[in-house]
């Protein structure tokens, strides 16, 4: 069952059923570095930091400096399992979601192609780094400790965190996970340093989203701490789970990935983003994706928008 979400700085309450995967990637770190409430609330003045005042005109963007992997095509990890952002249309046997269509319109905006290639989030940043990938495009959370491997564009969305448990559930809100919840996550995502170093519990980690869903499922958890995006995308009627509640989570917007040493593209995009987001391509794609985020007012939170500083969003034609 789908949630219908309220304004942005609401919490919206909505039964939710978690279960969890039976091998939890055995052996695997947790997050490091300063606690993080995702929670806590918006802080626009630790956004607007990394946000650029303006960008380069597309025209005065020069294609055969971009550090391209393969001249003339981005070249993208993303994932393959996180509707509606980030996955593969087995009908269509192409990648798909908000994240990806919104790249692949970026792309057209800088005449190159945009490939798109499948790994896990755990991965994503390293992968990045070393050159494996031009980008990563993965509904990106934009955290202090991640901008030391990676560097970032603008931002082009933020999200809820959402619980997901089984129907009946004791798990009624975030309120209620406390130690003796049996508590999933994807490793190395904000909800993995959410629980591990805001909540201070040892979560179960797995590898990706199709995977920890199907352990709520089953019972073996008894919730998912999840991006309210992907959550939507798995629960589906008759599943016996359902989204017990929904918080937005304002403190790091979501951007694609570039390698710290390759500010060409990191400019590109940005200019590209820009473009997008001012022909109205961005509240489109916005309202198509996110159903439940028909305007303009509830495409962001209060206060905040996507691109640069610069750019005015222009609603959907």
């Amino acid at each position: 069952m789908k949630l219908k979400a309220p304004k942005w700085l609401a919490a919206a309450p909505v039964a939710a059923v978690l279960s969890l995967a039976l091998a939890a990637c055995g052996g695997a770190s947790s997050p490091s570095g300063t606690p993080t409430d995702a929670l806590k609330g918006s802080d626009q003045q630790s956004t607007d930091k990394y946000t650029t005042a303006s960008v380069t005109p597309l025209d005065k963007i020069d294609k055969s400096k971009l550090g391209l992997i393969t001249p003339g095509t981005i070249k993208v990890g993303t994932l393959s399992d996180a509707p509606p952002n980030i996955y593969l249309d087995n009908a269509t046997g192409q990648f798909t979601g908000y994240d990806n269509e919104l790249l692949k319109a970026m792309g057209a905006k800088l005449g190159l192609k945009v490939e798109f290639v499948s790994t896990k989030f755990q991965s994503l940043l390293a992968q990045v780094k070393t050159k494996q990938f031009d980008m990563g495009s993965s509904s990106i959370s934009t955290t202090d400790a991640r901008r030391e491997t990676v560097a970032f564009t603008n931002g082009y969305d933020y999200g809820y965190m959402a619980i997901v448990t089984k129907e009946g559930a004791k798990v009624k809100s975030f309120d209620d996970l406390k130690q003796g919840v049996r508590i999933g996550v994807v490793q190395g995502t904000v909800q993995d340093d959410f629980v591990t170093n805001t909540l201070k519990l040892e979560p179960v980690r797995f590898p990706d989203y199709n995977t920890v869903y199907a352990n709520v499922k089953s019972g073996q958890v008894d919730a998912w701490v999840a991006p309210s995006q992907q959550a939507e995308g798995q629960v589906k009627a008759g599943d016996g789970t359902t989204i017990a509640q929904k918080k937005v989570n304002t403190q790091n917007f979501t951007a694609y990935a570039v390698a710290k040493d390759n500010p060409a593209l990191l400019e590109a995009l940005n200019s590209a983003l820009d473009a997008v987001i001012a022909d109205g391509t961005w509240s489109k794609l916005s309202a198509q994706w996110y159903t439940d985020r028909p305007t303009l007012k509830e495409q962001a939170p209060e206060g905040w928008k996507p691109g640069s500083k610069a750019v005015q969003v222009a609603a959907a034609k």
